[in-house]
């Protein structure tokens, strides 16, 4: 074996792999947009096959040797070619470890549950989905028990989307963002400042929606030639490559606000995957570097943008025209007060940036559990129901609005739902960081979000997975990660809107 022929695998590895994803999340895209329900079962027996294309893409022995063989001349090969060797390895070691038939076997299963969460939510109904995502969790188990793990069961999931990630990590994060949260979510409970929203729940037309949301993926960026917007039960983004990047949303014509922010939160996202440096397309570091740092990207343009004063009073003249009747006697500061209104909810996708990471607390806890072989699948309504009283002092009236609220594990998405978090407080760090070259708040009152998407770009978006999670944000902001970023955005943000 030559550099110039290893070289060339790992291009044609690269391709292919690329060209199965492409296919699979094609396929997904079409199921939660618009896809007939009776398509379960062929659309799964297809994602079957098409995952063990993708396994035996990389599990065999010619692409080993290929990348033992650049693992060991790497003092030869440029810094991309370098962490695209690294990428491949994790993936392959990842994989290799479980047999194919087993991965082609969840692959179906997966996208069974899929539906059945659906069709669960719709019913509001927990029985529907519970032995599918019984399935879902017994593969995920059997994976560790292939891969193996450290300390904890649950970290080989985390490092999935954060690698390193550990539960003694987690633990101390959530127990630090608890001690800010609680005693604030106290503080505003006595607060006398009363905010009105009423005017949020009159009926908004879908129609009406679907085009502002696209008047605010244009200001904030999202390139429309590269991407599209489609409605589906719960709001996502997926990427071909960077010039087909789509996302989601979901209206609500009886709330104003949920469309709204969950198109700024996907934008976010999307914008970040249409950003990642060319020279990066089509390979394995085509893509957000980790969870965590593409969920710091939707929560910067949902929150830190999408929730401030300055950028709603840009926007507000925008949707009074898109809803005069419903809007002629609010003002730009109404609209702010109403969508930063800070309530215990049971809906994780629509709370308020200060009590959002308490659902994230609660489903960490639950997955815990799972994982440590505590608790069963028919238990979860009840455990779930119990963890929202105890953290909201709420109740879910059915099981739509409790334990099925989220699509994440029917699709075996344990190990994620922490990103979001971490999401949060990345982002108030890049603010943190960005504020000492830029007038965000300048900029955003005149709709000008070209000197922050070229911060973010420079920053974070370019480098696609050229750059770890811990190297980017070293390299942003010259320090590692840190929560107190986010806990004095909070502290500062609501003190003034309740008058603490």
């Amino acid at each position: 074996m030559d550099m110039k022929n290893a070289i060339a695998k790992l291009k044609e590895v690269d391709d292919k792999s690329h060209a199965i994803t492409h296919a699979s999340a094609l396929i997904q895209w079409d199921a939660a947009t618009r896809a007939p329900k009776n398509s379960v079962e062929g659309r799964a027996r297809t994602l079957s096959t098409l995952t063990g294309e993708y396994y035996m893409t990389l599990v065999n022995d010619e692409f080993n040797k290929i990348l033992s063989y650049l693992e060991e001349n790497k003092k030869e090969l440029d810094y991309i070619t370098t962490r695209k060797v690294e990428e491949y390895r994790i993936e392959y070691d990842k994989i290799a470890k479980i047999p194919v038939n087993v991965v082609k076997e969840y692959s179906e299963a997966q996208a069974k549950a899929s539906a059945a969460w659906e069709e669960a939510k719709n019913k509001r109904d927990f029985s529907i989905f519970a032995p599918h995502l019984e399935k879902v969790i017994d593969y995920n188990k059997k994976f560790i028990s292939y891969r193996g793990y450290t300390k904890h069961p649950y970290n080989t999931l985390l490092g999935d989307y954060e690698r390193g990630l550990t539960t003694e990590d987690l633990d101390e994060f959530f127990s630090e963002l608890k001690n800010t949260i609680v005693p604030l979510v106290n503080r505003i409970n006595k607060s006398n400042v009363k905010i009105n929203t009423e005017f949020t729940k009159k009926h908004y037309p879908s129609k009406e929606q679907d085009k502002l949301s696209k008047q605010l993926l244009h200001i904030i960026g999202f390139n429309m030639d590269s991407g599209l917007i489609a409605e589906s039960e719960h709001p996502f983004t997926t990427n071909f490559n960077r010039n087909d990047v789509r996302i989601t949303t979901h209206y609500f014509e009886n709330d104003l606000l949920p469309a709204l922010y969950s198109t700024l939160h996907e934008g976010g996202h999307a914008i970040y995957e249409q950003n990642i440096d060319e020279e990066l397309e089509f390979t394995q570091l085509c893509g957000g570097t980790s969870m965590g740092i593409h969920e710091s990207q939707s929560r910067f343009f949902e929150n830190i943008v999408g929730r401030s004063y300055p950028f709603i009073e840009y926007i507000f003249p925008i949707i009074q025209k898109a809803f005069p009747e419903n809007l002629q006697d609010v003002t730009s500061e109404d609209l702010y007060l109403a969508a930063n209104k800070s309530e215990l909810s049971l809906i994780r996708i629509d709370a308020d940036e200060l009590t959002y990471s308490l659902h994230i607390m609660i489903r960490y806890e639950i997955e815990k559990l799972l994982f440590e072989n505590k608790i069963l699948v028919e238990d979860l309504p009840e455990i779930w129901n119990q963890k929202y009283k105890e953290y909201m002092g709420l109740t879910p009236k059915n099981d739509a609005e409790g334990i099925l609220q989220d699509v994440h594990w029917s699709e075996g998405l344990f190990g994620y739902f922490p990103s979001y978090a971490l999401g949060n407080a990345y982002a108030s760090q890049f603010k943190n960081t960005m504020e000492k070259s830029i007038n965000i708040d300048e900029d955003l009152r005149n709709g000008n979000l070209e000197n922050i998407r070229k911060w973010l770009y420079e920053n974070v978006h370019k480098y696609g997975k050229l750059l770890t999670p811990k190297e980017i944000i070293k390299k942003a902001t010259n320090e590692p990660l840190n929560a107190k970023y986010y806990t004095a955005y909070l502290e500062e943000k609501y003190s003034k809107i309740y008058d603490l």
